[in-house]
């Protein structure tokens, strides 16, 4: 009883897993693309004239394509309509402008007159990857309390809005940190610390698993000392401070001086001119007075 009862069971599990999993042994072959890039899912055989060639999407195997060639027809579902090509010798499918919604499993069966073959593709499509945004931790200035600290430029590498990738930072070719994000949409943001005369290269590096984006790091440009603390973060010999300080008073007495000056010459000026002003008047009252007497003569 058990012994006939054992190839039913067998039978049955084969047919769930066929039922589940499209076909049992079948490989899944994995293919990655960027959004807008053109992706083919390659069928790998020579499609012949009665074959029956089915595309399937997702895990309810929706209907995406349907190649009859028998009946010389061809089905496109709406959803891919206008994106994909179908090449009409393997039945391989193209899409043209494939969009991070195309990501997921598609099952592909080849059916002919005495055979059925299956074939299976993971489909991973991500998005353009951002340049990362590297800025200078500006409240740092404020928090110092130390030339220690002072000497120190604190740094953030930033992207938005960004999902399945991992930010790092590098120093040249080695890796100082990471920080990954997941399928949702997220913004990512790494610290970094250096010194002010920090000699290495530095790197900001944004990847996923087919691309990447880098921004390098530019210490002089960005790690610029904190005002008020020019003495603590150069190498100016103590020395030569004093030196500085006396050149700096003697070149603001020196402006005193000549503005003061310039603006006594600007008074003396006026004064002349108000002098002349006056005679001037004084002569036109006199010339004035004579008129009067002669006419009254």
């Amino acid at each position: 009883m058990y012994s006939s009862m054992f190839p039913s069971l067998v039978f049955l599990n084969l047919s769930l897993l066929i039922f589940t999993n499209g076909v049992f042994g079948v490989e899944t072959e994995d293919v990655g693309g960027m959004e807008g890039d053109p992706v083919t899912l390659h069928t790998g055989v020579e499609k012949q004239k009665d074959d029956l060639i089915v595309w399937y999407y997702g895990p309810e195997k929706t209907l995406d394509v349907q190649i009859n060639g028998k009946a010389s027809k061809t089905i496109i579902a709406d959803r891919v309509a206008g994106r994909v090509q179908v090449d009409g010798q393997t039945g391989s499918l193209t899409f043209t402008n494939i969009r991070t919604t195309d990501s997921g499993l598609y099952n592909l069966k080849i059916s002919s007159k005495n055979r059925a073959s299956y074939k299976r593709f993971s489909v991973s499509v991500y998005d353009l990857l951002p340049v990362p945004v590297i800025i200078r931790n500006t409240s740092q200035c404020s928090s110092s309390s130390g030339s220690s600290s002072v000497s120190k430029c604190s740094l953030l590498c930033s992207v938005l809005n960004v999902s399945h990738v991992t930010l790092s930072w590098y120093k040249g070719n080695s890796l100082i940190s990471n920080i990954s994000a997941s399928d949702l949409r997220n913004s990512l943001s790494l610290p970094l610390e250096v010194e002010h005369q920090d000699k290495n290269t530095y790197s900001c590096v944004l990847n996923n698993p087919i691309s990447n984006q880098t921004k390098h790091l530019d210490i002089s440009q960005l790690c610029q000392p904190c005002a008020g603390s020019y003495f603590e973060t150069t190498d100016l010999p103590v020395f030569l401070i004093p030196v500085l300080l006396s050149v700096v008073i003697v070149l603001v007495i020196g402006a005193v001086i000549y503005f003061r000056t310039k603006r006594g010459g600007y008074q003396k000026a006026n004064l002349m001119q108000f002098g002349h002003t006056e005679t001037i008047t004084e002569a036109l009252t006199v010339k004035e007075s004579k008129h009067k007497i002669q006419q009254q003569v």
